[in-house]
């Protein structure tokens, strides 16, 4: 018999079950890195570590790949068939695949999908974010803990 559906948050305030948690698995489907206009948000930081992976200036970095938002500095995007994805995501090295050119330097914002506070406060909102992401409710389970640190580790 199968436990009736919770909300991603029942446990995030109190001791979670024995099997609380959420499944994710990226697929390399692209879809949370691209779409409408968006933004990517970038601190000092993380604009650093990718301008010494990509070997240029910070500054250069700053100009070339990065513009201001309303929210702050923002990666840029590049029009395709898809939308406007993230200027690192490369849809042609890896057949049928979306990767990341920038993956092991890629921002908070982007190693926390779908952790985000806007997804996990509730289960409609996790149910909105699954239908363009198919990695969600599959894969490894991610305990509460590792779930509220990546929440919290942004604002958005």
């Amino acid at each position: 018999m199968t436990a009736p559906a919770r909300s991603p948050t029942d446990w995030f305030d109190r001791p979670p079950p024995a099997d609380a948690g959420l499944r994710f698995a990226c697929t390399m489907c692209g879809n949370c890195c691209s779409g409408p206009e968006g933004y990517v948000l970038v601190d000092d930081d993380e604009a650093a570590a990718l301008a010494a992976r990509l070997g240029v200036p910070v500054a250069a970095f700053l100009r070339d790949y990065t513009h201001m938002t309303e929210e702050g500095r923002s990666l840029n995007e590049k029009r395709t068939g898809h939308g406007l994805d993230c200027v690192f995501l490369d849809r042609d090295t890896v057949s049928g695949k979306a990767i990341c050119g920038v993956y092991e330097d890629r921002p908070v914002q982007c190693r926390t999908w779908p952790f985000w506070p806007s997804v996990v406060k509730s289960q409609p909102a996790w149910e909105r974010a699954r239908r363009t992401c198919p990695g969600m409710d599959k894969g490894k389970l991610h305990p509460p803990q590792q779930i509220r640190i990546m929440r919290d580790s942004l604002k958005i």
